[in-house]
C-alpha cells in the first residue's frame, strides 16, 4: 500500500509540476524565448532513427537523456556509447553517456554533452573582411544520473547538470534537473514512461567585453571619472520539456521482435508535439527503425526519420553495438547520426 501511495503521489506532482510550467494548450509558439538551445537536440541513432519517441523504451543507455528511470531497467551491468553529429550549419554535436549498475543499490549514470560551432574571423562595419580577431562559441553540459527500480515494476531517475555556453569572451551557467519514471505494465511488452527535463537555474552571459568605464555625470572636469561598470544582459529560463511516452512489443518471437513507440511533449518555449516511433529486431542483432518527428506542431522542420542498427557479441559477454539513423529537417539538410557503444 505504501508502494502505490508513493508511485501515485510522484505522478501526481509531475503532473503538477508541467501544468505550472505553462499552459497546457498554448496559442503561441514562444520560439526563442529560452537559453541553451543545445539541450533539445536528441541522443543516439536508434533513438532519432526512431522519431525521438524514446520515454517509454528501456534497455538503451541514452534513456540518461531521454528519461533516467528506463536506465535502472538495463540488462547489462555496465554500457558505454558515443554519438557524433555534423549537425545544421556545420556545427558538431556530440553526446558520450555511462551507465554502471549497483546491483540492489540502482544505477549510476555519467553524460557530457558538447556543441561548437566552427571559428570564424570578426567582423565589423569599419573591417568588413575581419580585423584581425577570430571568434566561436561552444556549449557543454556536464551530468550524473541515478536511477532505481522502486518494485519490480516502477522505476525512478534523476540527472542533475551542470550547463555552460559561450560565445567570444562572453559565458553564461546554470544548474538542471531531469526527473524520469518509468512503468512496466501488466500486459506484456507495456511500458509507460514520463519526464520532465532541465528544470534548473536561469542563465545570463557575463564577460570582459561587457566592461567598460563611464563617467556618470558626463563631465571629465568635475566628479567621479573612468567609474569601472557593467552592461548588464537579460536572463533566460532553460528550455523546459515534459514528455509522456507509450512503448509497446507488439511481435515478441524467439527470434523477432517488433515495437513501436509514442511520446507527447510539451515544451516551455514551442507549441505541443508527438513523435512516433518503430523498431524491427532480427535474433537482437540486427536492426531496422523508422519514425516521424513533431506531428502536429505548426511550423515544424520535423518528418520522416529512418536508420538501422547491428549489435555483436564479441567475446565474453561484450558486445559491440554500432547504429546509424538520419532526420529529415524540411528546408533545412538532413541530419545524420552515427553511434558507437560497448556493453558489458
Amino acid at each position: 500500500m505504501t508502494t502505490r501511495i508513493l508511485i501515485r503521489t510522484f505522478l501526481l506532482a509531475v503532473i503538477a509540476s508541467s501544468v505550472a510550467s505553462a499552459q497546457l494548450f498554448r496559442t503561441t509558439s514562444k520560439v526563442g524565448t529560452t537559453a541553451a538551445q543545445f539541450l533539445k537536440i536528441g541522443v543516439g541513432a536508434r533513438a532519432i532513427a526512431m522519431g525521438s519517441a524514446q520515454v517509454g523504451v528501456r534497455n538503451d543507455v541514452t534513456a540518461l537523456y531521454w528519461n533516467p528511470a528506463a536506465v535502472s531497467r538495463i540488462d547489462a551491468s555496465s554500457e558505454l556509447t558515443f554519438n557524433h553529429v555534423n549537425w545544421l550549419a556545420d556545427v558538431s554535436f556530440d553526446f558520450a553517456g555511462a551507465t554502471l549498475d549497483l546491483g540492489g543499490q540502482g544505477t549510476l549514470g555519467f553524460t557530457v554533452t558538447s556543441l561548437s560551432v566552427p571559428e570564424d574571423i570578426v567582423r565589423t562595419v569599419e573591417y568588413p573582411e575581419g580585423d584581425g580577431r577570430r571568434w566561436d562559441a561552444n556549449a557543454l553540459a556536464l551530468g550524473v544520473a541515478y536511477a532505481r527500480n522502486l518494485t519490480d515494476r516502477f522505476s525512478i531517475g534523476f540527472h542533475a547538470k551542470y550547463v555552460r555556453e559561450s560565445i567570444w569572451n562572453e559565458a553564461a551557467s546554470a544548474f538542471a534537473l531531469d526527473i524520469g519514471t518509468l512503468y512496466v505494465s501488466e500486459l506484456p511488452g507495456l511500458t509507460l514512461g514520463a519526464s520532465i527535463t532541465n528544470f534548473g537555474t536561469r542563465m545570463r552571459l557575463e564577460g570582459r567585453d561587457l566592461l567598460f568605464n563611464n563617467d556618470p555625470d558626463g563631465d571629465v572636469g568635475s566628479g567621479p571619472n573612468n567609474v569601472p561598470a557593467q552592461y548588464r544582459t537579460e536572463d533566460f529560463d532553460l528550455p523546459l520539456l515534459f514528455r509522456v511516452g507509450v512503448a509497446y512489443d507488439a511481435v515478441q518471437t524467439q527470434d523477432l521482435r517488433v515495437t513501436a513507440a509514442v511520446d507527447a511533449a510539451h515544451p516551455n518555449d514551442n507549441m505541443e508535439y508527438v513523435n512516433s516511433g518503430l523498431e524491427v529486431a532480427w535474433t537482437e542483432v540486427l536492426f531496422i527503425r523508422a519514425g516521424y518527428r513533431s506531428a502536429f506542431q505548426r511550423d515544424s522542420e520535423g518528418g520522416l526519420t529512418w536508420g538501422f542498427g547491428f549489435h555483436y557479441g564479441v567475446v565474453n559477454g561484450v558486445q559491440v553495438r554500432l547504429d546509424y539513423g538520419t532526420a529529415d529537417y524540411g528546408r533545412l539538410k538532413s541530419v545524420h547520426y552515427l553511434s558507437l557503444g560497448v556493453r558489458l
